[in-house]
């Protein structure tokens, strides 16, 4: 097995090498950028990419953006992409969710990718001599919980087993998955009674297996957010291998640990292989190991609100998923056949929902957050930073006067069916509050709740919340200290012919900036 794995491995540097020269070889017509779009799900990565494609091409304000703001970029507009088989990024709905409907886009639910063509003047006088004044940015949009999967490459069936039942066993995740863990304690039972290797039994066993599996990872993806590292990520979001035989396979207690090809263990060990080889490795090798540059979307705020542990478990999975990426410096040589990202940036998302006094204080704490992450992308060469960013900012900020204090305060429209207190909200309702500050010392926010006067995102929301209230004149409400209100998209200015110029944001700017300014120097 291990033999295979690495004749696998080899095979896969084959195609992705062959994959690296055929980029190469395009690129010799039109320039092409292969930018990431990462983060786990509900981070973003769908209104990042459709507020990024607005803004560019229909001249929107991005004053950070040289090549953009100086005027040098001149036309921009979306073309076919040569990979013909991969749906086309929904852009066009996306934009209409967004200016028309007043709607966030829905969970992307299948890969699409889009190719942005640019036309700009450079001011290189080399560049203008001797290259094209063309670029292509290619971006991929994916389910986030696809992203998990790449943890798996370099795990065995027996090492995922081990994680997988210990992830189960933890307190956070010990009430979701007893149906399953006692599913799978009465495997060896079910084995005992029957015949051994009869085929139709072990199939039984392992689809009643994956079903309970199942169960619990859907579970707990539902009450503990998108900050766990639950893995399949296809069985979370399955897209188009649904009730696929794909998907039929689920952890094994290690007392049933068997060499016997025709055991219960032989069968699941070779699902999840084939699961590997056949689903994962092909699209990381698609999408992920030809990238240039690369974005990291974190929904830090989300996770603040659960508390420490949920930060710490946010850690781990960043740090694990980072593993599988190819950071390093830009040597055209070695990117002959071997691509390295040579920029990342980390970005907390909406960072609408604070004001603009506590942004560096959020930086700060993402900085801590991906501490281990970001250090092994410097130590291979890549330019790494972090940002606190709004691809499409839904507030605005105000200052209010509660019994003759100033509070610094948002302002925006919350959805309709969020609430705070007794006050649920229709869609249309204007509504100001105080978001409060986050605290200033990043590393008070990872550690665990010792006393009361211990100072956490989650007391401050507390303190707080009394100092919320509507601008409609409604009574202050009280915040609940565990949820941040989710705001709708804001009221847009229009063209007569009913398009939206600009997208509000911020730093998105600064953001496209990092990641493709040099390229189009």
């Amino acid at each position: 097995m291990q033999r295979l794995g690495v004749e696998m491995k080899i095979f896969e540097e084959l195609r992705i090498a062959t994959a690296n020269l055929a980029d190469i070889a395009g690129d010799m017509t039109e320039p092409s950028v292969r930018l990431g779009v990462t983060g786990l799900a509900r981070s973003g990565k769908t209104i990042f990419i459709s507020s990024s494609l607005h803004n560019i091409i229909h001249g929107g304000r991005l004053p950070r953006f040289e090549a953009h703001s100086t005027g040098r970029i001149g036309t921009a507009e979306i073309s076919p992409h040569p990979d013909s088989l991969v749906p086309r990024f929904r852009y066009e709905s996306h934009i209409s969710d967004l200016t028309d409907k007043k709607i966030w886009p829905s969970s992307t639910s299948r890969t699409s990718q889009v190719r942005l063509s640019l036309r700009y003047q450079s001011r290189d006088s080399f560049k203008r001599t001797f290259r094209s004044d063309r670029l292509a940015l290619d971006i991929v949009d994916y389910p986030g919980e696809w992203l998990l999967d790449l943890t798996l490459m370099d795990q065995s069936f027996r090492d995922w087993s081990r994680k997988s039942f210990n992830q189960a066993n933890h307190h956070l995740y010990k009430p979701f998955s007893s149906d399953w863990r006692a599913f799978s304690e009465c495997i060896e039972h079910k084995l005992e009674t029957e015949e051994q290797g009869d085929e139709p039994i072990l199939e039984t066993i392992a689809r009643q297996a994956a079903s309970n599996f199942t169960d619990y990872l859907l579970t707990a993806k539902k009450e503990r957010g998108a900050y766990a590292l639950l893995t399949p990520g296809r069985f979370l979001m399955p897209g188009d291998l649904e009730d696929s035989n794909a998907l039929t396979f689920a952890p094994l207690p290690d007392n049933l640990y068997c060499k016997d090809r025709k055991s219960l263990w032989a069968l699941m060990e070779r699902r999840f292989e084939a699961y590997k080889n056949e689903i994962v490795l092909p699209f990381y090798r698609n999408h992920f190991a030809r990238l240039d540059r690369q974005i990291v979307l974190i929904d830090l705020l989300a996770a603040l609100n659960e508390g420490p542990e949920t930060l710490a478990e946010l850690e781990d999975t960043i740090t694990e998923i980072l593993r599988a990426f190819r950071p390093g410096s830009h040597f055209w040589l070695r990117n002959l056949v071997s691509r390295r990202i040579d920029k990342i940036l980390f970005a907390a998302t909406k960072a609408d929902h604070l004001h603009h006094t506590s942004h560096d204080r959020l930086e700060r704490i993402l900085e801590r957050l991906v501490e281990r992450a970001s250090s092994r992308v410097k130590s291979a060469g890549a330019d790494c930073e972090t940002m606190a960013i709004a691809a499409i900012r839904a507030t605005r900020e105000a200052t209010l006067n509660l019994e003759g204090e100033e509070l610094p305060s948002l302002i925006g429209y919350p959805m309709e069916g969020e609430s705070l207190g007794e006050d649920e909200f229709d869609g249309e309702t204007e509504f100001a509050l105080f978001p409060g500050d986050l605290p200033t010392d990043p590393d008070s926010v990872f550690k665990p709740v010792e006393s009361k006067s211990q100072a956490t995102a989650e007391s401050i929301l507390e303190e707080n919340a009394a100092k919320t209230e509507s601008v409609s004149e409604q009574p202050a409400s009280q915040m609940d200290p565990t949820c941040f209100v989710r705001f709708r998209p804001p009221d847009l200015d229009k063209t007569s012919e009913g398009l939206a110029l600009s997208l509000p944001h911020i730093r998105l700017d600064r953001a496209l900036e990092f990641l493709l300014g040099d390229i189009l120097k």
